[in-house]
């Protein structure tokens, strides 16, 4: 199969490998004449950041890329961004690279034009109508790795330096204007990288899949976004050149970001402060505290995972999906729990606090309580 096609939802999306080409075209349907590549550290060195300053270059838009980002983007990297985007008198964002980066970037275009605290615009309410909405920049967004889908997001999360909280920055127009999804640029993923961002796409799809909100859309978006990840995030893992396996964990990527509209829950709920005190991986951490999570929502969604099983050609219904989520993790080299994963003396009432503060918890089909929530984090560890 030729993975290769224009989409226009939820905004333009030009998938296929090699599109990465077309980066001088996505700017000019963007608006964008001078545009600031904001990357993470990691990224910045290597030869497909390299060879995309070439095409910009090439293309007469410049080379100007600001890479000062951290794995869990603050507030003082925003800041630095920011002043790089000022000082280079640039008129929109190629946000590339992961979460951090695509996350970075966007935060970058959205906040180079606004005077008010960045915290402001917190995705509490409507915050959000305090921006100044013609202020922010166009953005184009090319991701490097197949798990968050923030290139499909109208938000971006930050980690207050100060507090050690995520927060989840909103506003529809940090939407890119165009995505280019190019599997080539993911082949030089190293297997643990693949495996936490692939299992990240998987806690996307599932937690919005059981999300109790009505969104048949989304419900219908994150069943397929599962059957990929089961399908295909194996053979990317064992595999780094399977250029279709990696095609179509880019495609479950964006899906899983496209679903989570409908809502996310504990999983997220408690991976946010994790990864904000301890700094560790997202999508891994995603990945080690599913099966307990799943446990812990088990009487409100077991018919609804029953069926999810059954289109996954998963036998055992709800025990059955849960063991598959447990052996995919052991082939995946996902840590048994939260300590094997490097976290040790958690401050479990603190993270009890941020967690129960995360807007994932709306989403969660199981009230989390002060008491559940940290029995929650008791059985992670």
């Amino acid at each position: 199969m030729t993975l290769r096609a224009n989409w226009s939802y939820p905004t333009a999306i030009r998938f296929g490998a090699g599109r990465i080409a077309e980066l001088a075209e996505a700017c000019a349907a963007a608006g964008i004449r001078k545009p600031l590549l904001v990357t993470d550290k990691g990224l910045a060195g290597l030869p497909i950041t390299a060879s995309t300053l070439d095409l910009m270059e090439a293309a007469g838009l410049g080379r100007g890329i600001f890479a000062d980002v951290d794995p869990n983007p603050t507030e003082i990297n925003l800041a630095a961004g920011v002043a790089a985007y000022k000082a280079g008198g640039h008129d929109g964002v190629i946000a590339f690279g992961g979460g951090s980066g695509l996350d970075l970037g966007k935060a970058v275009a959205f906040m180079a034009g606004q005077t008010r605290p960045v915290w402001d615009y917190e995705d509490i309410g409507d915050w959000w109508t305090r921006a100044d909405a013609s202020a922010i920049a166009p953005i184009v967004a090319v991701p490097t790795t197949a798990g968050t889908g923030s290139e499909v997001g109208r938000a971006s999360v930050l980690t207050n330096s100060m507090t050690h909280e995520k927060k989840i920055i909103f506003h529809p127009k940090i939407l890119p204007a165009v995505v280019i999804c190019d599997p080539e640029l993911t082949l030089g993923m190293p297997p643990a990288i693949t495996a936490g961002t692939g299992m990240d796409a998987f806690a996307h799809c599932l937690e919005a899949y059981c999300s109790p909100h009505f969104h048949p859309m989304s419900q219908g978006i994150a069943l397929e976004g599962m059957r990929l990840v089961k399908e295909y995030l194996p053979r990317a893992y064992a595999d780094g050149t399977d250029i279709e396996a990696r095609g179509q964990m880019m495609a479950a990527a964006a899906m899983g970001a496209v679903a989570f509209q409908k809502g996310l829950g504990a999983i997220h709920a408690i991976s946010h402060p994790i990864g904000a005190v301890h700094n560790t991986h997202h999508g891994t951490t995603n990945a080690v505290v599913m099966q307990p999570v799943l446990r812990f929502n088990r009487a409100a969604i077991e018919a609804r995972i029953e069926q999810a099983a059954a289109y996954l050609e998963i036998s055992g219904g709800f025990d059955g999906f849960y063991a598959f989520v447990g052996a995919l993790n052991a082939e995946l080299g996902i840590p048994a729990n939260l300590t094997a994963l490097g976290v040790t003396n958690p401050d479990l009432a603190g993270l009890t606090a941020s967690a129960l503060q995360d807007p994932s918890t709306g989403g969660n089909p199981v009230e989390m309580t002060a008491a559940n929530t940290r029995e929650l984090l008791e059985a992670c560890l």
